[in-house]
């Protein structure tokens, strides 16, 4: 990939937006806010555990969102692992207990990962509403998914270390910080390892912030985070994941993608 100036970049980014998780969603908004007034990539799933009802004052927040300069990407479709059964324990770790069978697209085929993303898109394009990244549900993406990817005219797709750039097939090591939810042990260690991985990046052109509803539950996460985003503000300019994936890949190859 070419050298190109660009400045150190923090995305933030909530995932599992969906009318379910709304208002959880509307509190990591506020704590945000106090932090600074910063743009937000919403990973939103169109019909999260199968609830296919999007209310018109859900759908009006996120408009008003996008308006206000925030980005909207396409973060699976109903966020539930119903590929094939698992095979050998690490898979069945990995989809079962790790994930909490939500790893969407972990294991299914192209077929399959091509007709969720074409829901997707067509959820988007209903609304009028650009799309211009994609996130798997728990950062898992199986073969068939990725071949599924590769038809569709995103700039961008994340796992949890890299950040992919589509168009160029560049893939920028970025490790996600993110917290657990489950437990208070895990979440302890997950404060701390957000902290620790992020003095491990302060030199890197990017670093990833990503939030879950859950996380507004709980007052040392909120407290946590938001300590979090001041430090790595102090060096980084917050743009959403579109921005800076458009930054790297460059006018000439945005171009194309029109």
């Amino acid at each position: 990939m070419r050298s190109i100036e660009a400045p150190r970049a923090l995305c933030v980014s909530i995932h599992d937006v969906a009318p379910a998780t709304w208002e959880l969603c509307v509190k990591l908004f506020d704590a945000i806010r106090d932090v600074a007034d910063i743009p937000v990539t919403l990973l939103v799933v169109p019909a999260y555990h199968h609830r296919e009802e999007a209310p018109p004052t859900y759908l009006r927040a996120l408009e008003q969102r996008l308006n206000r300069g925030d980005e909207l990407a396409l973060h699976g479709y109903v966020h539930l692992d119903e590929g094939p059964p698992p095979r050998g324990w690490r898979e069945r770790y990995a989809r079962r207990v790790y994930t909490t069978s939500e790893g969407e697209f972990a294991a299914l085929s192209a077929e399959d990962a091509q007709r969720k993303l074409d829901m997707g898109m067509e959820w988007f394009a209903h609304r009028g509403w650009p799309v211009q990244g994609f996130v798997p549900p728990a950062w898992l993406m199986g073969d068939g998914a990725w071949q599924a990817l590769r038809r569709f005219p995103f700039l961008y797709a994340t796992t949890w270390s890299h950040f992919h750039l589509l168009p160029s097939g560049a893939a920028l090591k970025a490790p996600s910080l993110v917290y657990s939810s489950r437990n208070a042990w895990g979440r302890e260690l997950s404060r701390q390892l957000a902290g620790w991985s992020a003095g491990l990046i302060s030199d890197a052109p990017l670093a990833r912030l990503s939030l879950h509803p859950r996380d507004a539950l709980y007052p040392r996460t909120v407290s946590h985070f938001q300590q979090l985003m001041r430090r790595l503000l102090k060096r980084r300019q917050a743009m959403t994941k579109a921005d800076f994936a458009k930054a790297w890949l460059g006018a000439s190859a945005v171009g194309d993608m029109k």
